[in-house]
């Protein structure tokens, strides 16, 4: 037996066997639907909070699977033994949970911060004087994005190589 508790019932009926059907005749041109929607369960035990709650987080969870795929490029995995799928599996949730932490501490979507520090580069120079690598100047946006999730942004110099000295051969 399915339960519903309808908050809004102008646009809702009940059949005589208790199911829910929407009302056609109460819809008219100018009534706003947008927002609403309908759900029903099986389980009577559940409050109308909780129904609430279980659909949204099933639309957190398929976004997040969306995101994997998407974003995170998560593809089919073609690992053989058990415990490397499992260590697969568990850095692909840890980068989406990374992800996640990230969007809600900088109120932004991950592709926009995803495109924001996609900005940032590491450049080698090499040559006869040695080998140095540096990033690029970060933006006040960076800043607020490192600030927000409460790491350091990078040093400017990430790493600076004297030449080698040459080798020594005996007699010279």
């Amino acid at each position: 037996m399915e339960r519903a508790t309808i908050g809004d019932n102008r646009f809702l009926r009940t059949t005589k066997s208790g199911l829910l059907r929407i009302n056609r005749t109460a819809i008219t041109a100018d009534a706003k639907l947008d927002g609403k929607f309908l759900l029903r369960t099986s389980d009577p035990t559940l409050s109308t909070e909780d129904v609430a709650l279980g659909y949204k987080q099933l639309l957190e969870v398929e976004r997040g699977w969306r995101d994997l795929k998407l974003y995170l490029d998560l593809r089919p995995v073609r690992h053989q033994l058990e415990e490397r799928i499992r260590a697969h599996v568990l850095l692909c949730w840890l980068a989406l949970l990374i992800t996640r932490i990230a969007e809600n501490a900088c109120d932004d979507t991950w592709r926009n911060l995803r495109h924001e520090l996609g900005q940032l580069a590491a450049i080698e120079h090499a040559g006869n004087a040695g080998r140095l690598v540096e990033t690029t100047q970060p933006t006040a946006r960076h800043a607020q994005i490192f600030d927000a999730v409460g790491i350091k942004a990078p040093p400017r110099f990430l790493d600076i190589t004297p030449p080698e000295a040459a080798p020594t051969r005996p007699g010279d």
